[in-house]
């Protein structure tokens, strides 16, 4: 099945984010992050695992006690269940592939 960027389900979960949920099943979710300058998305965990690519901009990830900068092409893998936290140093779009799917997205 084909999801249609123009027709995403799109949210606003914090301030300065944009959320699009892209092709997902069950087990896989693909996720574009759009985040201004500043924003933040504060400490979480989740059960997924996380791969991260930076499409654009510049982040802060804290993860693990340990600040890493992300510039456009970068990319990582956040384990299951490892707190973690993102600021946005310049206007980021990333995309994030999660599993399996994060169905509290659609809450």
């Amino acid at each position: 099945m084909v999801t249609r960027y123009d027709t995403a389900r799109t949210t606003h979960p914090l301030s300065g984010v944009v959320r699009k949920i892209l092709a997902n099943s069950p087990n896989l979710m693909l996720v574009e992050h759009t985040l201004e300058k500043s924003a933040v998305l504060p400490d979480h965990k989740h059960p997924h695992e996380q791969l991260v690519y930076l499409l654009s901009g510049e982040i802060q990830l804290d993860i693990n006690g340990e600040s890493i900068v992300m510039s456009v092409g970068d990319s990582l893998v956040i384990p299951p269940n490892i707190n973690h936290k993102v600021l946005t140093l310049k206007k980021a779009v990333a995309l994030d592939i999660f599993t399996p799917r994060r169905d509290d997205y659609y809450t």
